[in-house]
């Protein structure tokens, strides 16, 4: 690793979350009343611990968000709005990944195909490129990086190590092998450890098992994953199969991580069709950890599964049911931006 570009991990310092908000002219539009009631709490979340910045397609969409937040009394001197053009919502995958360069910031700005060109996203792949040139980002460079890779799909511990699932990037690069990959992404992440874990994937999940879903570090010697304790359900083997991975990966030390399996939630149908309700797929904010919630017995227990792992945050739920209808959940609609990229504090909104 460089000591001047670092990849940080989540839990360092942030400024702000960046989310967009959903309107009629995203995959949104059929349940937009149930997902905006999620956004509300959302923001109403983050902006307890740091500010948030709201992309909006346009100042129609901006004074309808604003309209709604404000009503539901949140900090709006935390809110800032900024208009760019988007084909959907998902900003973990279409947003900035975040380099520390010295004082400044580089934005790593891979190419988002829509998970593999399973969706239209011409817009989305343009939003960095859009935000940056806005100048809302400060002391910061963009490096176009003509690779698809969404920000899903990996996850650092800030000290060099990289965890991704190998599903999702051999299909994203079936003509590269692990060794290029893995040297491919150290290079561009300053990272001189890549895990893969060959298991773990959710029905209804159609980022190609994004890591994200499945298992996150919670510090340099620590991981939370999801797990399934119901042998009877169709995630059992494949989930087991992880655990076991995951047990067998060693830190810088050699020695085992502290792994922290997460409940399993019952099975959510919509039309016969399973949802992916995981748990992995909380967002770490300044002194707290929003936790995805479904309305399931099994939430008081990943909240305190969490809490273990994160003994000096909050854990606040963060009712998520509406997104799962569109395959992801809580980590996959935002993107943490590090102290120091945007400017803070009241007055911006």
């Amino acid at each position: 690793m460089t000591e001047r570009l670092r990849f940080p991990a989540e839990w360092e310092p942030q400024s702000a979350v960046l989310i967009a908000w959903p309107n009629a002219d995203t995959d949104w539009a059929e349940r937009l009343d149930q997902v905006e009631e999620t956004y509300i709490a959302l923001v109403a979340a983050i902006t307890r611990f740091e500010d948030a910045v709201v992309v909006v397609a346009d100042e129609d969409v901006e004074a309808y968000a604003r309209a709604r937040l404000s009503s539901a009394r949140i900090d709006m001197g935390r809110v800032r709005f900024v208009e760019a053009p988007y084909d959907d919502t998902w900003l973990r995958d279409s947003g900035p990944i975040t380099l520390r360069d010295g004082n400044g910031f580089r934005l790593l700005d891979f190419r988002f195909t829509g998970w593999g060109g399973k969706f239209d996203a011409s817009q989305d792949d343009l939003l960095v490129e859009r935000l940056h040139g806005m100048g809302i980002f400060s002391n910061s460079s963009r490096q176009a990086i003509d690779f698809a890779l969404e920000g899903g799909a990996i996850d650092t511990d800030g000290a060099g190590t990289l965890l991704s699932t190998w599903r999702c990037l051999r299909e994203r690069h079936p003509g590269a092998d692990r060794p290029e990959l893995s040297r491919r992404l150290a290079e561009w992440l300053r990272q001189d450890r890549v895990l893969w874990l060959e298991h773990g994937y959710l029905e209804g999940d159609d980022t190609d098992a994004h890591v994200d879903t499945l298992a996150r570090f919670a510090a340099p010697d620590a991981i939370v994953f999801q797990a399934c304790d119901d042998p009877a359900d169709s995630h059992y083997a494949e989930l087991e199969a992880m655990a076991a991975e995951l047990a067998a990966l060693r830190t810088r030390d050699g020695e085992p991580y502290r792994l922290f399996p997460l409940p399993w939630a019952k099975p959510i149908l919509d039309g016969g069709r399973r949802l992916a309700a995981s748990y992995a797929n909380f967002l770490i904010v300044n002194g707290a950890v929003l936790m995805p919630a479904y309305g399931d017995e099994a939430d008081a227990r990943a909240q305190a599964v969490l809490a273990e792992a994160f003994p000096a945050r909050e854990i606040v739920p963060v009712p998520c049911r509406p997104l799962i209808w569109q395959n992801g959940s809580l980590h996959c609609i935002t993107m943490q931006l590090p102290a120091g990229l945007i400017e803070t504090g009241a007055g911006k909104g």
